[in-house]
């Protein structure tokens, strides 16, 4: 049963998860004191020559939520997150090396829809944002984007993929983005986030630049991390890259530049959770290889 979170419920003894960042709307019931991450896998839900299958990541995504949510009609669940008169912002990621697959854009989409939201009232979009008209109305936003290493932040993650929302760049790149968590203050952002995404179906574990990509350094790791956490989903994608390392390069598996911007999310911003000792993590589906 659904339950109104007041703030009354929220102060006591952290016994309810507030959804996102957001406070003041309909949030679901968790059982949980610690931030939930769903990590899910399937072993064919894309091939060798990168061909996604658009059934199983539906299926994915609705069995990801339904353990987030400790509900088990995904449907239900996406009306409590998203309303039929909201206005819908999902927020991609267009890095033409590895962008978020179309298949999972859509299937996002579609989740929507089946809230009750018209088409014209969902859009799609990353470096366009600020001016897409669906995001400056924007009521409601889900975030998707793949995880893959990066030379400021050591990480792109869920944190990091609100940064086109920020019209200033580069007042976001000192001390390795350490303050990437003060996106979710931007009037285009504040409150809204319902879930978060984070593709690790094909993740890139190594880069020597900025924009430096080789196939060498991504694996079919064939998963999504789903949670209201973006800071406990992306400490849980920091452990996945830095074991995928450890197992790589053997000796020197550290990242080139540290993700400080995930501690200090937690410890300095009070976003979320970092400390995987206190994120809940649930594993579904396929085992092998799974490294964490």
């Amino acid at each position: 049963m659904t339950k109104i979170i007041t703030r009354r419920d929220f102060m006591h003894k952290g016994t309810y998860t507030v959804l996102g960042t957001a406070v003041g709307f309909s949030s679901l019931k968790s059982s949980q004191k610690t931030s939930r991450v769903i990590l899910i896998r399937h072993p064919e839900v894309l091939n060798e020559d990168l061909k996604f299958n658009d059934k199983i990541i539906r299926e994915m995504l609705d069995k990801a939520i339904m353990t987030l949510f400790e509900q088990n009609d995904p449907i239900s669940i996406i009306k409590q997150l998203i309303k039929p008169d909201d206005i819908v912002g999902i927020k991609s990621n267009e890095w033409n090396y590895l962008p978020t697959p179309v298949e999972l854009e859509n299937a996002i989409k579609h989740m929507v829809m089946d809230a009750g939201v018209k088409k014209e009232n969902i859009g799609i979009d990353d470096r366009g944002v600020r001016e897409n008209p669906v995001f400056q109305k924007a009521t409601a936003l889900i975030n998707v984007r793949p995880l893959r290493t990066h030379s400021i932040a050591g990480i792109s993650g869920c944190m990091k993929n609100y940064i086109t929302f920020s019209d200033n760049y580069p007042s976001y790149h000192p001390n390795n983005c350490e303050n990437l968590a003060k996106l979710f203050q931007l009037p285009l952002v504040k409150g809204k986030t319902r879930l978060h995404i984070l593709s690790v179906l094909t993740p890139q574990f190594h880069g020597r630049g900025p924009h430096h990509f080789s196939r060498r350094y991504v694996w079919l790791y064939k998963g999504l991390l789903v949670g209201i956490d973006p800071v406990a989903v992306d400490s849980v994608g920091l452990r996945i890259i830095m074991a995928k390392r450890a197992k790589f390069f053997s000796k020197n598996s550290r990242l080139p530049f540290s993700p400080t911007h995930i501690k200090a999310a937690d410890l300095k911003h009070k976003l979320g959770t970092s400390d995987p000792n206190k994120i809940d993590l649930v594993k579904l589906g396929w085992k092998e290889e799974i490294l964490i």
